[in-house]
């Protein structure tokens, strides 16, 4: 399961969820890996979940037999491989691709009916090689690690489609640019008919060239929208069928869902619709001790539920892309998300591996074309606590960003710091963010110190921009009760948090406060400053690994549902 709704009428896709055999190989061996296969793993999934290979981390090769019932051209979708995958196609590679957390696809054309064989190598060691996959406060597992399927395609296909909704006057407003990919050898040309709210739309006759990908866009005014909104999240079906000249039937299709809202920051205040709205809600990493990184639904609906029980109405994705159907889970229930990309806490001279920026730009890039159309998605984030205190690091904040607002104009950006008065790249965002923990890793008061953070902001080029605390919290052991409240007791926890949140929810100049974090996790095994992790854990949730709620989910409740039933 890709999405939580269907994407196709027309064009024939297949699961490869499932068995897959897996071997484990060293640097040195051939590939495609054509030995003998001595394992058996879930794909999706986390080799780690494996009793052999829970601390395992190099090369595996995972291979999967298909028969095709006849001649056709075939797209497989990688939602996540981590972290690096090369993938084979009856023994001719068909893709590589970099990191575990944003999605690819690869084709191969005029495949003959019959069995064939699809072999994924998978790498999740560290080396020079991964630049933001590195020993860090979050484990990287390794494995396919978010759904995989198949698609019939034909010479002509959607790729994908782009939503932007605004509102400059009374009515409802939309650019729909759909992507048309032409895999054959001559040009063609193309129609769309589309279905958007019961509104239709054609367009006229477009050549695509022969290897090329057209975008067409149709520019439409809506009437009767009901819009999307934390409190009424109402989405739409968008459907696009594509005709080709010479065909009466149409030869694909694809189904988006939408929702109508805007994204605005004016007057120091985010505003979705026009309203002011107050983010509160979690840093989430995706991991649980039972399946890793790979979620099924039926845990994501679990997060979801204990997230929204706590008064939650956001999420911060952090410190990568979020699998798709977490983020169609927003969709529906109504909870802003603040997505960013894939950089934590990285030093200067770690963002000057040579791999760093082209990485870097092929994570935004896929991050942003493949959840475009969430309207959930209410914030795009870059380089959670890396080097944007230097110039150099400056430099590369600004080219990030001003790629990523090059693609999608409708949101505000953002990124975290912990520089505090250092800070030299808030000039460059939309929506100026802070790390700190008063009354962890020091004894500052939360009102006090958020108070200087506004007036760092206020001279380091955010005046006037809305103000998120993006990360505050501290240690609670699940379990560990002492009257003492010394810290790491859940009571310790409790009280950080209660004295956070008293001070941020009386501020009118914050705009957002996300606690790290919503549940424990596992980190990398290493020495320096991760050998704080007392069994490699970050205890900083307010739910363990299990979801089991700590003393904190109770104060954290009683200050997000404030006003609730009055």
């Amino acid at each position: 399961m890709l999405r939580l709704f269907h994407t196709h009428k027309v064009r024939k896709t297949q699961s490869l969820e499932g068995e897959w055999q897996f071997q484990p190989i060293n640097g040195d061996t051939a590939v495609p890996y054509e030995g003998e296969y001595q394992y058996v793993m879930p794909v999706p999934g986390c080799w780690e979940m494996h009793p052999r290979f829970s601390t395992y981390q190099g090369k595996g090769v995972f291979r999967k037999t298909m028969v095709i019932e006849k001649q056709t051209s075939l797209r497989f979708n990688f939602q996540g491989v981590s972290h690096t995958a090369d993938v084979y196609f009856n023994g001719e590679k068909i893709a590589h691709h970099y990191n575990a957390y944003t999605p690819f696809t690869a084709i191969v054309k005029d495949v003959p009916q019959g069995k064939h064989e699809l072999v994924v190598e998978v790498d999740n060691s560290f080396s020079e090689a991964s630049a933001l996959h590195v020993p860090n406060d979050y484990y990287t597992y390794g494995g396919i690690i978010r759904p995989v399927s198949v698609e019939y395609v034909p010479e002509l296909f959607i790729e994908r489609i782009a939503f932007t909704p605004s509102r400059p006057s009374g009515d409802w407003q939309a650019d729909i640019t759909v992507y048309v990919r032409n895999i054959g050898m001559e040009p063609k040309t193309v129609t769309l008919q589309g279905q958007l709210a019961n509104e239709a739309f054609t367009t006229a006759g477009e050549q695509v060239e022969a290897g090329q990908v057209k975008a067409i866009t149709v520019s439409r005014t809506f009437t009767d929208i009901n819009a999307w909104s934390n409190t009424d999240p109402h989405l739409y079906l968008l459907d696009v069928q594509l005709y080709a000249e010479g065909y009466a039937d149409p030869l694909d299709d694809l189904t988006e869902r939408v929702g109508f809202r805007t994204v605005t920051t004016l007057n120091n205040r985010i505003q979705v619709n026009g309203e002011d709205v107050v983010l509160k809600g979690f840093n989430r990493h995706e991991d649980h001790p039972i399946v890793g990184a790979s979620f099924p639904y039926q845990l994501m609906v679990h997060d979801i539920e204990l997230m929204l029980e706590a008064g939650a109405n956001a999420v911060r994705t952090s410190h990568y892309p979020n699998d798709e159907r977490f983020l169609d889970l927003c969709d529906e229930r109504g909870i802003f998300v603040w997505e960013e990309n894939h950089a934590r806490g990285l030093s200067l001279e770690q963002m000057q591996n040579p791999n760093f920026e082209r990485q870097c730009e092929d994570c935004n890039r896929e991050m942003v074309e493949s959840h475009f159309n969430h309207p959930s998605i209410i914030i795009w984030a870059i380089l959670n606590e890396c080097a944007s205190d230097t110039p150099e690091g400056r430099v590369m904040y600004r080219k990030q960003l001003e790629q990523i607002r090059s693609m999608d104009r409708s949101r505000p950006l953002s990124f975290a710091s912990h520089h505090r008065e250092k800070e030299l790249c808030f000039d460059l965002a939309d929506i100026v963010s802070f790390n700190l923990y008063p009354l962890w890793y020091g004894d500052e008061d939360p009102g006090e110190l958020s108070d200087q953070a506004r007036k760092w902001a206020d001279e380091l080029g955010g005046l006037g921009k809305p103000m998120i605390m993006s990360e505050f919290g501290g240690d609670g052991y699940y379990g560990l009760r002492d009257p003492n409240r010394v810290k790491g007791t859940e009571e310790r926890q409790a009280d950080i948090i209660e004295r956070n949140l008293d001070a941020y929810t009386k501020r009118p100049f914050i705009s957002g406060m996300f606690i790290w974090q919503f549940c424990d996790c596992r980190v990398t095994e290493g020495t320096g400053w991760l050998l704080t992790r007392a069994g490699t854990q970050n205890s900083k949730g307010i739910v363990d690994r299990y979801r089991r709620p700590k003393l904190a989910y109770e104060t954290v409740k009683q200050y997000f549902r404030q006003g609730e039933g009055k």
